[in-house]
């Protein structure tokens, strides 16, 4: 049986981070840009568990940073949400690109 090693996350984290680097910058839907920043987040998170855990010999530290970046996701996400719920009903569609100025 093969025992997962600090590389073997730092892979997986690195994975996580490239697809959501290359979702948001591919994407011109707020939704999928959305999503692509919580990929982001969730591969920083997996590094901070992963080098706490082989590193530092499990002190915890990574976990505390690892569940407030969770909680900086899960509030982006509601406000960011907000934002383009109120974006759709203004302009009834959600094209970055196409939005210039948020006034209407």
């Amino acid at each position: 049986m093969i025992h997962p090693t600090l590389a073997h996350y730092l892979v997986v984290a690195a994975l996580l981070f490239g697809l959501g680097l290359f979702t948001v910058v591919t994407r011109r839907s707020a939704i999928g840009m959305l999503l692509g920043i919580e990929l982001l987040l969730n591969g920083a998170a997996l590094n901070f568990v992963a080098f706490d855990h082989f590193v530092a010999e499990g002190r915890g530290a990574g976990q505390v940073f690892a569940l407030f970046l969770v909680a900086f996701a899960a509030s982006e996400a509601a406000v960011a949400l907000a934002i383009v719920f109120q974006v759709f009903r203004t302009h009834r569609g959600l094209a970055v690109d196409e939005l210039t100025e948020l006034r209407h």
